[in-house]
């Protein structure tokens, strides 16, 4: 079930149509519905907000004036990595290091230049 600023690939017709990030999901008056927020990452930005119901919002299709609609969660073929540390007062940890790759830090890039 995608959740809160997940991203989603949204079906259309049967085909991939176009990519969204869940901004939010709140309860509708329906009980069993939400009012699902959708910032689709098109040029330019579109935020959509579909009343979908449990199953829906899980990656069932449904239909959209007789169009066929599915949400698919999209999971990156990454692992996701822990959150290098923040730098320590005595300037030790820092995270400079992640699993073997350095950490550039973009502000200190500008700087040097």
């Amino acid at each position: 079930m995608a959740g809160i600023n997940d991203l989603v690939l949204v079906h259309v017709d049967n085909k991939p149509g176009f990519y969204a990030r869940v901004e939010d999901i709140v309860p509708d008056v329906k009980p069993g519905w939400w009012q699902v927020k959708l910032l689709v990452l098109t040029f330019p930005l579109q935020v959509y907000t579909w009343i979908l119901d449990d199953s829906q919002v899980a990656g069932s299709p449904f239909t959209m004036g007789g169009t066929p609609i599915m949400l698919e969660e999209v999971v990156s073929p990454e692992p996701r990595e822990a959150a290098p540390s923040p730098p320590q007062p005595d300037g030790t940890g820092g995270g400079k290091k992640t699993g073997g790759a350095k950490v550039v830090s973009l502000a200190e890039r500008k700087k040097e230049k």
